[in-house]
Formats: structure tokens, sequence, C-alpha cells
């Protein structure tokens, strides 16, 4: 926890300085005013230190555990740390809370990375008092002015991993809806298409539309029941396509693991999610939603 840039850039240099001494390769995704701050405060050891713009990086928050992950695979059996930054006061409401489940995720996904040491900070000056409660959740350990202590509302790695069940909001436009099957694909595909193009969304990026409800529908038909409904609508700045079914969607951390060559599934929700700019997943009592967002510009 820190209280505007003065405080972050030196309660971030000094946790680095640490890792620079030991040896320990070290990644920082904050956004581009943050890492000049840390460069200028890590002075000849910044070079020491791999920097990325999380604003680009992890524009979809599910962007950001594979980055991690390559991170982490790049060091085998080396002690390392990083700082990542994915909530910030722009964020919108549904970007926001598809970080904080992020943020939850990775105590799932680097549960056994002892040697892994990664610092979370959130600006107690520009965040609600309810995103910080929640990041005392998502987190086991809270520093702050330089002490750190154990999070007592932490929720615990299993409860970190479980499927995402809080309902999304409703649509606030009108909104066209379709039942689908498998004889019925092809009539998904034809209806983003003209619905992506009415609301004007640009050739290429139908294009990856199209491509992410195609592989979220057939999901559907081969692992949902065998059926499902669209729901397409159009927002000030995004064109948002929905698919429901009746399957469900347990494993955490679908969508933001590479599959492997040879795995069984997982293909399509990872798909969407590197051509999205944010998927909403869920898993609820009447079945397994899916929500893909395509910004405008």
């Amino acid at each position: 926890m820190y209280s505007g840039p003065d405080e972050f850039a030196s309660e971030g240099a000094a946790f680095l300085r640490e890792g620079v001494e030991a040896g320990e390769p070290s990644l920082v995704m904050v956004g581009p005013e943050k890492i000049e701050l840390l460069r200028g405060a890590l002075g000849p050891d910044a070079d020491s230190v791999r920097f990325v713009d999380m604003t680009k990086a992890g524009h979809n928050p599910a962007w950001i555990i594979p980055a991690w992950r390559d991170f982490a695979d790049a060091n085998p059996g080396r002690h390392m740390r990083g700082i990542g930054e994915p909530i910030w006061a722009g964020r919108s409401p549904d970007q926001l809370v598809e970080c904080q489940r992020h943020e939850s995720l990775l105590n799932h996904a680097f549960a056994d990375a002892a040697g892994f040491r990664l610092l979370c900070p959130y600006d107690t000056a520009a965040l609600g008092p309810d995103v910080i409660q929640e990041a005392e959740c998502s987190h086991p350990h809270v520093a702050e002015r330089g002490a750190e202590r154990p999070s007592d509302s932490y929720r615990g790695t299993a409860a970190c991993a479980d499927p995402h069940t809080d309902p999304l909001p409703e649509p606030p436009a009108a909104v066209h809806a379709m039942a689908f099957g498998a004889a019925t694909i092809t009539a998904v595909r034809h209806a983003v298409e003209r619905h992506a193009a009415g609301a004007g969304l640009g050739e290429a990026r139908r294009g990856d539309l199209v491509l992410a409800v195609n592989e979220l529908a057939t999901n559907s038909v081969r692992h949902g029941g065998g059926s499902g409904r669209l729901r397409l609508w159009a927002e000030a700045d995004r064109v948002v396509c929905e698919v429901r079914d009746r399957g469900s969607i347990e494993a955490p951390l679908v969508g933001r693991e590479r599959p492997e060559p040879r795995q069984q599934g997982g293909y399509g929700l990872w798909l969407a999610h590197q051509v999205c700019d944010l998927v909403q997943v869920r898993s609820l009592p009447t079945g397994g939603v899916v929500r893909v967002h395509m910004d405008r510009a």
C-alpha cells in the first residue's frame, strides 16, 4: 500500500534494489509514468531490471499471468522478483473486477513458486476503500510504510481458485439474442459480423470478434450441452458478445495459461482472451457464461 508517487518510487526501488544486489532477475510491469519513477529512483541499478508497460501488456488483465509465467519459465530454479500494478484509478468497472480476479488467481497460478516474490502496488490515495479491502482479501501479506504483516482478510489459496460466480451486470443497451446449436454455428458468425459492422467496428477487429465468438459457440456445442444462447449489444466505446450454455467452467486458469501442444480443450477461451480487449468468465448455477468485449478504438 502506498500513497502518491514518492512513496511508490521509494518503496518499489528498495524492493528491486534488494533483488539486484542478490543477483535475482527482476521484471516490473507498471504504467509508463511509474516506470520512469522507478528508473529515476534506482539510478544505475535500473539497467539490471526489465520494465514492461502494464497499460499495454495488461490491457486485458488475462494477459498478465502468461507474462509472469514466461518470466518464471525463463529463469528456472532461480529466485526472482517482480512488481505488477494492474489496478489503477482509470480502469473501467468491468476491467477492475477482472483485475481483482487476476490478483486473486496469482496465488493459485504460482502457489509452488517459492522463490518468486511479487509486489502488487495499490495507491491508497487514488483507489476506493472497497478496492483496498479486496486487495487485503486477495494477498496473503500486506506491506505499508516499510512494515510487512500477514493479511487477516486473506481468503486462502484454495478459495482464490474457486470458480467466479459473481453475476454479470445486465446490458445497458438494446440486445440482439439468438439460440444456436451445432447446425447454426455459421448463423452465429454471420450475426456477429453484421452486428459488429453495424456498430462501427473496423474490419480487422470484426474478424477477431467473429473468431472469438465462433470458438465460444463451438465450445458450447461440444462441452456445454450441445446448444447455447448468444446475446449481442453495443456500448459507447465497445461491442459486446455473450455466450451462455448449460455447461460449467471450473478450471480457474482457463484462458489465462497457454495450452500445451497436446492438451485436450482450453484453446477456445485462450484464443478469445488473446484477440479481445476483455473477457469475463462466470460459472453460475444456471450454466457457464463468457462475455467478450471489443473496443472500437
